[in-house]
């Protein structure tokens, strides 16, 4: 039978396909509108399943807030270019909504979230995948809870590359996007230097004495004094005995120096300040109260807030792509071999 072009639309309307594959299956099913939605269905399932072992580690992050819980995804693609494809930001942005209205325990919970239009969560994923020809593939969320006396700070930066939810006590919303557009700068893991294990402090700390060692022999070829190596990584090594012992040394240096010592108390919290700026490098690195606050770099996070009386209660920050191994040239081998396999016809 002739199918219509008010049939291709109505299909396309309604499962999102193209028109060469609405017309398809229209051809197929003899016109049949049902029938139609359901072979283009199984199909966008198969095409699918041909994409699952692609690599997909571009992507946008998506945030939601409702009430006193907000959301923060992280949804892949395959390419840049469709992480910017109208269908794909809706769903980064409807999958993020979701989440914070239905709070899943996991991802499996989370894709198995009803949407307004009846399909699943893990359906739309499906479907976008067969629609618009790419593996799209929700990877990860963050829920986080505030009570009504606190704020959330809610940012994405990058166009939406980074997301960042920051939860602070005391303040306004607006210290706590603050606090939130610092941490999609500086890219703290956690909070306070007590959520670092041991291991890895020294580990770090290892780390970061051999790229002094190494900076220290370019020096030594131009005659320029060695660098001095780091003896602590952390504030969780300055043991009460180790700070004392080095307010202990700051004043012999001052002793030593004649400085008088009714000016003492000017000079010691200056340099005990830099003490632990010199001995909490890792600390920095990884920790965002350690951190040099990026609106007011006089102060470490902490000082700051604890100079405008607030203070982070918990923070989440989504980088797109982070931690996933991309396959260099992959799209540039595909057509290799595609072009290899005409070639052989």
């Amino acid at each position: 039978m002739a199918i219509t072009a008010a049939q291709v639309k109505e299909l396309r309307e309604k499962t999102g396909a193209g028109v060469m594959d609405a017309k398809k299956a229209l051809v197929e099913t003899d016109g049949n509108i049902e029938k139609a939605t359901e072979l283009l269905r199984e199909k966008g399932m198969a095409k699918a399943a041909k994409k699952v072992d692609r690599i997909a580690a571009e992507g946008l992050t998506g945030v939601y807030v409702d009430g006193n819980f907000a959301a923060l995804v992280e949804v892949n693609s395959e390419t840049d270019f469709v992480a910017k494809n109208e269908q794909f930001v809706a769903l980064v942005n409807e999958s993020a909504e979701l989440i914070a209205k239905n709070k899943p325990a996991d991802n499996d919970a989370a894709l198995a979230i009803q949407m307004a239009s009846g399909k699943t969560l893990s359906e739309a994923y499906v479907e976008a995948t067969s629609t618009i020809g790419e593996k799209i593939s929700f990877r990860r969320f963050a829920l986080i809870e505030k009570t009504d006396a606190q704020h959330f700070g809610a940012y994405q930066h990058n166009g939406g590359r980074i997301g960042v939810i920051t939860v602070v006590d005391g303040a306004d919303d607006a210290l706590a996007k603050q606090v939130s557009m610092h941490i999609a700068a500086m890219k703290p893991v956690v909070l306070s230097h007590t959520e670092l294990e041991e291991q890895f402090v020294k580990d770090e700390l290892a780390q970061l004495n051999h790229v002094i060692e190494l900076d220290n022999e370019s020096r030594a070829m131009v005659d320029k004094p060695a660098l001095p190596f780091l003896t602590y990584g952390s504030k969780a090594q300055l043991t009460d005995e180790i700070v004392a012992a080095a307010e202990v040394a700051i004043k012999a240096e001052l002793a030593a120096e004649g400085k008088p010592e009714k000016i003492w108390d000017k000079i010691i919290p200056g340099k005990m300040e830099r003490f632990m700026l010199d001995n909490t490098k890792v600390d920095q690195a990884y920790t965002l109260l350690a951190q040099l606050y990026v609106m007011d770099d006089s102060k470490t996070v902490e000082q700051y807030l604890a100079s405008v009386n607030a203070t982070v209660v918990a923070f989440a920050r989504f980088e797109v792509g982070e931690g996933i191994e991309k396959a260099a040239n992959n799209f540039e081998a595909e057509v290799q071999a595609t072009m290899a396999a005409a070639l052989e016809k």
